[in-house]
């Protein structure tokens, strides 16, 4: 079995083809059996759940990252969470937290008899979700014994007693919880986390949830199909009649494959089409006798050919099959491509981009070879009344515990109707029939179950720490979705496909709600940009209006983020009750250098177009004349330009505004479900839980500084290349776990542009407080809520209003977080910089930052060529690069031994070496080339960073930190990016990292285009 869903045999079995075998054969299982489409495949098991979608045919993806490794093979697009029957509970800070650890097969949950730890089996258990009587005796050491739900109890009532002690802090009025309600509760925010990436499969893809049938299989989903399919809205769930063996079922389901696939790099056009006719053609017959060889007869082949095709100017390359309906244009012999990709791109984009070349990036033939396994096998059919076995109690939510009929799956025959509450019993799954749901027994025997649940109880405004779990993983979705709607309509690379881009939903003060895994720079600086406006517009803001900014006064960060802030009216609300924003960088909007971040601007009138509240639509119009007149009004400072690629930025910004528009469709979804009251109130709940956890770390700091040192106090300080002081004074409060992050000494502002408005410290700090945590919360101004920041004004972190502050954004901000992490001894100097390379000409320009090495830590290495802290952004493929730009990529290294050495060692930078084919202007805006990142705890300082130029005669010239040079054909830039700093001296110990970890501390390896896309956003 491979990956693909298709059969190969052993002689050609390659394991890289091969490493999603089982699951794959639950999609092809389900999608074999299902009668209805869409579907969404649930599989849950004991460590992860994997959803999957299926409308007909198999949706592959053809690169996929497993456990940090990257695999450039056809596999189903199969999506895991770390979230099983094994996954741990925790209560966190007052918040309910399902997995990503999970208890694996030994120890196991609680009631496996092993000293486990609680898990969502556990508490299926204790709700009489799951009935030992029906499970074999396996369990404990001696592997004789049963289900021990008297212990998971037992831990359950500890962690009830935990729970409400929390609760009577937070008020004298708190309605306490019952064991039950605990348990119960984890079930909810477990669904919910599972309902997350079924929505990405689909909302954030164009389709309606609501329109699936939820296909469920696997050991542990029977147990909460019927509760997801309400969250999700989904009226049908079907589970197999070996739904926990789907997948090996599946196999034998499987038809054996043989795909061949060759690069093309034409264009898909009628001059081609004889070369394609051809290739395809050709690749067919190579399917087709290789399949024969295997002792298949023609009429069990056929073939699917697949172009792979893209857009003139675009990385988005789209597998599309051949269609028999004819858009009107010429097509190959083998069918129309055109209408097939032309349909996809504008589902998964929005869009078309009319006039446009599109490309045949590969060439592809799916060759099948049919198995003759006839599934349509007819149960016994049956009129009576299905035997109930015994009566159960079972725990709903609002109801208590229910009698429930207890069935055998065995003794169910086609025609059999089962009313819930109800539970199914099979000898691998069990199978709840929630309250309002029937559940019938299809003529192939599976078990077809029609969902009418109420979605929602009533909930109050007071906290529930089960609903803020339920609203943290419901806005974060917001937030996320919003990103998938930028990424899917944006033109730009640098938006597109480098990912250089922030959503994030705000409450109706401006503080930040909820936000994407984006850019760490952009979140706190974006609160400060709809605080800003909300001071200065917000009496003139009307529905239909949506701000521009990117004025640092205005919160922004620097002049190439542009911001895009929509207000969310509310029906009967006169004023905003949320608004949603997005951030994205443009590539160029104008300045004295292509790219628009010049390594020597002065001023900020040098760094391009400035907008503090601009309204970029006003009343439902997009004021496209005034935009475009402001984008090119840098041209009238001498020696300066408007911007070079005006295409680009209005189309970004009309992304931008989309993203937004999605942001408000789902927050007012959410409103029409609970009440604005309800929605408003976990809002603040959320930002308070933010809050609380911040105050708890603070105060373990404290004390232990306190036992250690006898201060509560803790200082750092570090240099910029000019010799720039950064200095910090922590003062905390033990008592109350408050802090007073105090900057005075800092340097004044520069005659140059590192100087950082005072959002970059924000957004540094609200950083630094949540990575410090240890655990999962959520990022949000209540991060910030216990601190209080003074940074003079005038200082490099505190600018005038009108100092150039290109570098701050990309430069200082990173010498801000080693301040803070180093104050703390959290870790050692990360490489200090994001390295900006920028380069072009009048009509183009082009920008990147280039990773480095990581800070070690007290009990790691540091991670070698990666983006650290304030910004994670995507490098452009090397393919991408040279085709697009007048530029050969001839390295791209680590650069060996440039960590810090330590008990543990700072991680490497990079060797990034660009050749030039044709003249241009490159700009470098890099920190780090002075002053090494500096170990800690004994640890020996990363190398410093490096700048050469070697010209096409060989002659080598050492650039500097900041410059803008002009480059020749043939000359080349050397770029040596600094390691990062070492923890700790050798002789506390090896110089490695100790990475034996306890079975119950594992967590589940997540992958599929969801996590994919995820880690590109985490990536260099």
């Amino acid at each position: 079995m491979q990956s693909d869903g298709g059969l190969t045999p052993m002689n050609s079995f390659n394991g890289s083809r091969a490493i999603l075998s089982g699951p794959a054969g639950g999609v092809v299982g389900y999608t074999a059996t299902t009668p209805y489409k869409p579907v969404i495949g649930f599989d849950m098991g004991g460590t992860s759940t994997d959803v999957s979608r299926y409308d007909g045919s198999f949706e592959h993806v053809f690169e996929s990252v497993t456990a940090g490794v990257t695999i450039q093979a056809p596999q189903l697009d199969i999506n895991t969470v770390a979230a099983g029957g094994g996954s741990r509970l925790f209560f966190r800070s007052g918040l309910f937290v399902v997995g990503p650890e999970s208890a694996g097969a030994h120890p196991g949950p609680t009631c496996y008899r092993k000293g486990g730890p609680l898990t969502v089996t556990d508490a299926n258990l204790i709700l009489g979700r799951l009935l030992p009587d029906y499970f074999p005796s396996i369990f404990g050491p001696t592997e004789d014994m049963p289900l021990n739900k008297e212990s998971a109890l037992k831990e359950f009532k500890a962690l009830t007693i935990e729970v409400n002690n929390f609760l009577k802090q937070q008020s004298e009025n708190s309605n306490l919880m019952t064991v039950e309600e605990v348990a119960m509760g984890f079930i909810r925010v477990a669904n919910e986390s599972m309902c997350r990436p079924i929505r990405a499969l689909t909302q954030a893809r164009g389709y309606d949830t609501r329109q699936h049938t939820l296909a469920c299989f696997g050991g542990a989903g029977g147990q909460h199909a019927c509760a997801i399919a309400c969250s999700l809205g989904i009226s049908r769930v079907v589970v197999h009649k070996y739904a926990g063996i789907l997948s090996a079922y599946g196999m034998a389901c499987a038809d054996v494959v043989h795909e061949v696939q060759e690069p093309c790099a034409l264009t898909y056009d009628i001059e081609n089409f004889a070369y394609l006719n051809e290739r395809i053609s050709e690749l067919s017959s190579k399917c087709f006798n290789e399949l024969k060889t295997q002792g298949f007869l023609d009429n069990q082949l056929h073939t699917e050919p697949f172009l792979h095709l893209r857009y003139d100017g675009t990385d988005c390359a789209i597998m599309c099959s051949a269609s028999n309906d004819c858009v009107g244009e010429p097509s190959t012999i083998h069918g129309d491509f055109l209408s097939g990709f032309l349909a996809k791109y504008q589902n998964e984009f929005g869009f078309i981009l009319s006039g446009r070349k599109i490309y045949v990036d590969d060439i592809r033939v799916r060759g099948i070879g049919k198995t003759l396994l006839n599934i349509d096998n007819e149960g016994i059919e049956s009129f009576g009344t299905p035997q109930i076995e015994t009566v159960k109690k079972v725990y709903f939510e609002n109801l208590g515990y229910i009698d429930c009929n207890i069935y055998l799956f065995s003794k169910l025959h086609k025609g059999h109707i089962i009313n819930g509450p109800a539970v199914i019993m099979d000898k691998l799954s069990t199978i709840l029939v929630e309250p309002k749901c029937t559940a019938a027994i299809s003529k192939s025997g599976d078990i077809e179950i029609e969902v009418n649940c109420d979605q929602l109880s009533n909930i109050s405004i007071d906290l529930e720490p089960i609903q803020l779990s339920i609203f943290s993983h419901r806005f974060m979705s917001i937030a996320e979705q919003m990103g998938r709607i930028l990424q899917r309509t944006s033109i730009s690379t640098n938006i597109k496909e480098r990912l250089d881009f922030s959503c994030a939903l705000f409450g109706p003060d401006g503080g930040l709600v909820s936000n994407a895994p984006h850019i760490p720079v952009h979140l706190g600086a974006m609160q400060e940009a709809v605080q800003y406006q909300i001071r200065t517009v917000g009496n003139e803001i009307k529905e239909g209006d949506v701000i521009l900014s990117n004025h640092p006064i205005a919160g922004g960060s620097h002049l190439p983020d542009l911001t895009v802030i929509t207000p969310v009216f509310y029906p009967g609300q006169l004023k905003p009750v949320f608004y949603a924003a997005s951030r994205g960088h443009h590539a160029d909007i104008g300045g004295v250098t292509p790219g628009s971040m010049p390594p020597h601007s002065k001023s900020l009138l040098e760094e391009g177009a400035q907008f503090k509240s601009f309204f970029l639509v006003r009343g439902g119009h997009f004021c496209e004349e005034e935009v475009t007149d402001a984008l090119m009004a840098p041209a009238s400072l001498p020696g300066s330009s408007g911007t070079r690629n005006l295409k680009d930025n209005l189309s970004d910004l009309k992304a931008q505004i989309a993203a937004n528009q999605k942001g408000i469709y789902l927050v007012t979804e959410l409103i029409n479900s609970y009440g604005l009251d309800v929605v408003q109130a976990y809002m603040e709940h959320i930002q308070k839980n933010a809050e609380l956890a911040v105050r708890d770390m603070l105060k373990n700091i404290g004390n232990t500084n306190l036992l250690v040192r006898g201060l509560n106090t803790l200082q750092s300080i570090d240099y910029l290349d000019d010799g720039s002081t950064i200095k910090l004074s922590i003062q905390i409060n033990v008592e109350n776990g408050e802090a007073l992050f105090d900057f005075s000494g800092t340097s004044y502002e520069v005659w140059g542009n590192c100087n950082a408005p005072k959002a970059i410290t924000l957004s540094a700090l609200i950083y630094c407080l949540r990575s410090m945590i240890g655990y999962d919360i959520p990022l949000n101004q209540g991060c910030l809520k216990p601190i209080k920041v003074i940074i003079p004004s005038g200082t490099i972190l505190n600018p005038s209003e009108n100092a150039a502050v290109v570098g701050g954004n990309v430069l200082t901000s990173q010498r801000i977080v080693d301040v803070v992490l180093k104050a703390f001894d959290a870790t050692a100097d990360s490489q200090g910089c994001m390295n900006n390379i920028t380069f072009g000409q009048e009509d183009w320009g082009y920008y990147e930052t280039v990773a480095g090495g990581a800070g070690a830590g007290p009990t790691w290495n540091g991670r070698s060529g990666v983006h650290t802290h304030m910004t994670n952004t995507r490098i452009t493929d090397p393919e991408i690069l040279e085709k697009r730009y007048p530029v050969f990529l001839t390295s791209f290294t680590l650069r060996e031994n440039s960590g810090g050495n330590g008990q543990f060692c700072g991680g490497d930078g990079v060797v990034r070496e660009l050749q030039f084919r044709s003249p241009v202007t490159l700009s470098i805006l890099t920190e780090r080339r002075s002053f090494a990142p500096n170990g800690i705890k004994g640890g020996e300082n990363g190398q410093k960073g490096e700048n050469v130029l070697i010209k096409s005669d060989g002659r080598k010239i050492r650039l500097g930190a900041k410059t803008a040079v002009d480059i020749s054909p043939g000359d080349t830039f050397l770029l040596l990016t600094p390691g990062g700093g070492g923890y700790g001296s050798l002789s506390n110990g090896e110089n490695t990292v100790n990475t034996t970890k306890k079975c119950i501390s594992a967590s589940t390896i997540e992958r599929g285009s969801v996590y994919n896309y995820r880690m590109l956003q985490e990536s260099v």
